[in-house]
């Protein structure tokens, strides 16, 4: 078998040949039906663009979880797909369409809805070819869209049950309405903003004063009241003013009617407990069509309403000479007219929070409208209670607190969106405006038939509203098994085994997944939901567009190769908190990669044409072998029990030490002497150059095992070259079984000590690595004595000495420099090794300029300003740096104290 690797590990031909192979070999397909069974969903990506940073951290954590899952022997499935992103994919096409000088309405619904499938087929292939670069592990044989036919088949089928539940109903009330999208949006797509605005303090008049001289100026302060609002230009759908009820400022005040200013309508002034007398005057003005809480006053008080907005934000005919002005035009010109008719009381900066679309930005309107609803609060008192008996777990543990209370304060959602792309309501009109719910106009024909009316297609009209995006996406779950069908992957699939996804989405989709599988599967969507960060740039900001920072993981895997892109975000992701985005640890971790590329090379090298694995005799390996094998049994034990507790960062960094260190540091070089084949004479020496090499391949082949997950690629093609067996589909690494407390692991604890200490002695003391020293070894234990004996070529190697003296009775000179280990003492001879005079002057310079660096961190970090204004993950990395500093002047110190001074 041709085990020649060339030289440079080239990741951009090693990835596309793995890519291939594992599609054709069928590699991420489960194979047997007697596994058990392991499942996870994709979050569907949009399908209006490429996959982010956000997005390749959250799939190397999937594909980690499915990867070691298939390996332990799983029927593991990673169902891949895509939403289809209502509002977002509308806003791309439409924009692209205006490129073109086309307008949707004047294309129409339909051949807009077929130009938009034009593009999902073409962005979707965008994305899905994105996901194979990234080495991703999912069935593509069981790819879902959430607008496919079977999804919109389920979509449908559980629209109609909640409906004839009485779980989803037809009502108006107040919603979020983007004026520039022209449709509603749910709560929790609304973004909050603080903004700088203005609090107007209005003068409304009582009724029996404004009779009797209209003039304000004229009025005493007996003869209004004063109403503060942020909003002027919806007063003109004011229909009360509201106080408080145990508010006595007002109470005298019960049965009067105010003239509303510029309209000149009479308006009652009202007591509701919703009010906060503490707010401006005590007083609000009742605006039941533009505000959420004073729609449901207004239904208390029996009062109705007025809309004075149009659906693209300008004011409509009830707002009488402000009809066709922008609403914040008309905030101006009512203002003015305010000032100059003597109404404006005073008006003062007021810091408010601003409800804002989260897709585009633009300002949300509170606006009455008849939409769609789900009554939430029968959904989420199971969803609720699934979670609070453990049957749901989420890690970290203190988002459920967030989900409860989200969750527990819940208003029913409006699922209706203005938009042609999407599923589109299943509500059928006839023309007396009667409407039948029905999965099909066929099945609507029968309804109405049913209610004694005899209607036909032509005749009935679908309602043109599509469902929120969100909504078929709650149905992920079960629907890619098959749902309603009751499908064999159903049955074996659901409910799934882990959901990963980011904290942003909580409510957004985890909260609604867990009501629906509820609901229509009587069982939760997944046990556990494990919640990680989002990806930020190296100062902790988010990665924004504006802001020029945006990172494109495809940039990186070109430059860096995939597998370091996915090792640095699994090694840096510590639970629940946000990931620094650190360019120059992708070129620590492409190191990282060459160092395992080329240790194997040097194993391959160093095998005779007809090896192949066998047994280890345990009994006839040397030290060095035990220990390594120990080690990983060690390195194994860590990995599996950070992998339980989903501690990725661990079990990147267990594997990244253990290969780099003990692996290729430590053991590689113990065997260099033992398997080059031309030092060997004797039969004895050519049984230690087997043993060897089979430990070197058996612990390799192991490592991989650990590091594929991770880097999938390179391990996949080293693994290639000693086996034909995809590593992917091979079993998840067992122990080698070595006990920690064999003696030749005791003993290897001691050499790799006294090497360890050299070196730090050599590196304290600027001994240049070309310079070989005369070492002393002072013992306190014949283990040490033994094991430097029998490696001592190994030693004086890893060492850098010259020659090994060991002496029970040495009596160090003033000059040697000594180190203290658990099993002796260490001296160096330094005379003639290194200039005094010239190594305390460098070090006193090197001492000053590090002092001179902890000063500026110690400023920044009792800085005030930096502490409340910096992100805690900024903080934590300047105090690591102080750390390191510290280590060097610390080990500056020591090094001037062995040169006595």
């Amino acid at each position: 078998m041709n085990r020649q690797l060339s030289d440079r590990y080239e990741p951009a031909s090693v990835e596309p040949k793995w890519i291939s192979q594992w599609e054709e070999r069928k590699a991420f397909i489960p194979d047997s039906e007697n596994q058990d069974p392991f499942s996870i969903v994709i979050p569907p990506p949009n399908v209006t663009g490429n996959l982010h940073i956000g997005h390749a951290l959250e799939h190397t954590v999937i594909d980690v979880i499915v990867r070691i899952e298939r390996k332990k022997g799983k029927q593991a499935v990673w169902v891949p797909g895509m939403d289809h992103a209502g509002i977002a994919t509308q806003m791309v096409v439409t924009k692209e369409l205006a490129k073109q000088n086309i307008s949707i309405h004047d294309l129409g619904r339909e051949e807009f809805e077929r130009k938009t499938w034009e593009w999902k087929e073409k962005s979707g292939g965008m994305i899905t070819k994105q996901q194979r670069l990234m080495g991703e592990s999912v069935d593509w044989s069981r790819e879902r869209f959430t607008m496919d036919q079977g999804l919109s088949k389920a979509v449908l089928r559980v629209f109609r049950t909640l409906y004839d539940q009485g779980l989803i109903y037809r009502g108006e009330k107040i919603i979020n309405w983007c004026p520039v999208t022209k449709t509603a949006i749910s709560d929790i797509e609304v973004e909050y903003k603080e903004k700088q605005g203005k609090l107007y303090h209005i003068r409304y008049p009582k009724k029996e004063a404004w009779e009797k001289n209209p003039d304000p100026k004229s009025w005493s302060s007996n003869d209004y009241v004063v109403v503060a609002t942020t909003r002027p230009e919806t007063m003109l759908g004011d229909v009360a003013v509201c106080a408080h009820p145990e508010d006595n400022r007002y109470s005298a005040l019960k049965g009067t009617t105010l003239i509303l200013p510029l309209v000149k309508r009479e308006i009652p002034l009202l007591f509701d407990s919703f009010v906060d007398p503490a707010f401006g005057s005590g007083l609000v003005k009742i605006t039941p069509a533009h505000d959420p809480n004073d729609f449901e006053a207004g239904q208390r008080l029996q009062l109705k309403p007025i809309l004075v907005l149009n659906l693209d934000g300008s004011m409509n005919a009830n707002a009488l000479q402000y009809q066709g002005l922008d609403r914040f035009e008309a905030r101006k010109a009512i203002v003015a007219d305010l000032l100059s008719q003597g109404f404006l009381e005073k008006e003062e900066n007021h810091t408010h929070s601003v409800g804002h679309n989260q897709r585009g930005g633009a300002v949300i309107e509170p606006l009455l409208s008849t939409q769609w609803f789900v009554k939430i609060t029968p959904l989420a008192k199971p969803a609720i209670e699934a979670v609070k008996s453990g049957q749901i777990v989420f890690q970290p543990k203190m988002w459920e607190k967030t989900y409860f209370e989200w969750m527990e304060n819940i208003r029913d959602w409006c699922i209706s969106r203005q938009l042609w792309w999407g599923h589109r309501i299943p509500a059928y009109y006839d023309s007396a405006g009667d409407f039948v719910v029905a999965e099909s106009i066929e099945e609507a024909i029968e309804l109405f038939q049913k209610k004694g009316k005899k209607v036909t297609k032509e005749e009935l009209s679908q309602d043109p509203d599509v469902l929120d995006t969100w909504f078929s996406s709650a149905l992920w779950p079960f629907t890619v098994f098959g749902w309603p069908e009751k499908s064999a992957d159903l049955a074996k699939f659901y409910p799934t085994s882990i959901l990963v996804t980011g904290f942003d989405i909580i409510f957004f989709w985890v909260a609604r997944m867990i009501m629906m599988g509820l609901k229509f599967m009587d069982d939760v969507p997944f046990r556990k939901v494990l919640i990680h960060g989002l990806v930020r740039d190296k100062d902790g900001k988010k990665f924004s567009k504006s802001m020029g920072n945006v990172i494109d993981p495809l940039d990186m895997m070109s430059k860096y190769g995939t597998d370091s892109l996915r090792f640095f975000l699994a090694a840096v992701l510590p639970e629940g908190k946000d990931i620094l985005f650190d360019e120059s640890r992708l070129d620590g971790y492409r190191s990282f990669c060459n160092k395992v590329w080329n240790s194997s090379r040097f194993i391959f090298m160093n095998l005779p044409e007809n090896f192949s694995i066998k047994p280890l005799d345990m009994k006839a390996l040397a030290d060095s072998d035990l220990w390594i094998l120990r080690e990983f049994d060690e390195t194994l034990e860590k990995y599996e029990k950070a992998y339980s507790d989903y501690h990725f960062f661990e079990m990147a960094n267990l594997i990244y030490e253990f290969i780099w260190g003990s692996f290729c540091d430590w053991y590689l070089e113990f065997t260099k002497s033992r398997i080059y084949a031309k030092t060997h004479s004797t039969e004895s020496e050519m049984a230690s150059s087997e043993s060897a090499r089979q430990v070197l391949v058996q612990v390799l082949v192991k490592a991989l095992g650990l590091l594929h997950p991770f880097m999938p690629f390179i391990t996949e093609e080293i693994h290639s070259y000693l086996s034909e067996q995809l590593l992917t589909k091979t079993a998840f690494p067992l122990a080698f079984g070595v006990s920690p407390t064999e003696p030749a692991v005791l003993r290897m604890k001691y050499f790799r000590e006294i090497v360890t200490k050299i070196r730090n002695l050599r590196a304290e003391l600027g001994v240049k690595p070309e310079k070989k020293c005369q070492v002393v070894f002072k013992p306190s234990t014949s283990e040490a004595t033994a094991v430097l004996q029998n490696e001592e070529k190994a030693f004086l190697q890893l060492a850098k000495a010259e020659t090994l003296r060991i002496d029970s009775e040495f009596i160090p000179n003033s000059s040697d420099a000594m180190g203290a280990v658990s099993c002796g003492e260490v001296f160096l001879p330094l005379a003639g090794i290194i200039d005094f005079e010239k190594e305390k002057q460098r070090l006193n310079k090197e001492k000053a300029q590090i002092e001179a660096e902890m000063q500026k961190l110690s400023m920044k970090l009792e800085n005030a300003e930096f502490l409340q204004k910096a992100k805690p993950e900024v903080i934590e990395k300047e105090k690591e740096k102080f750390g390191v500093w510290q280590e060097k002047l610390n080990a500056t110190s020591r090094a001037l104290e062995k040169l006595n001074v």
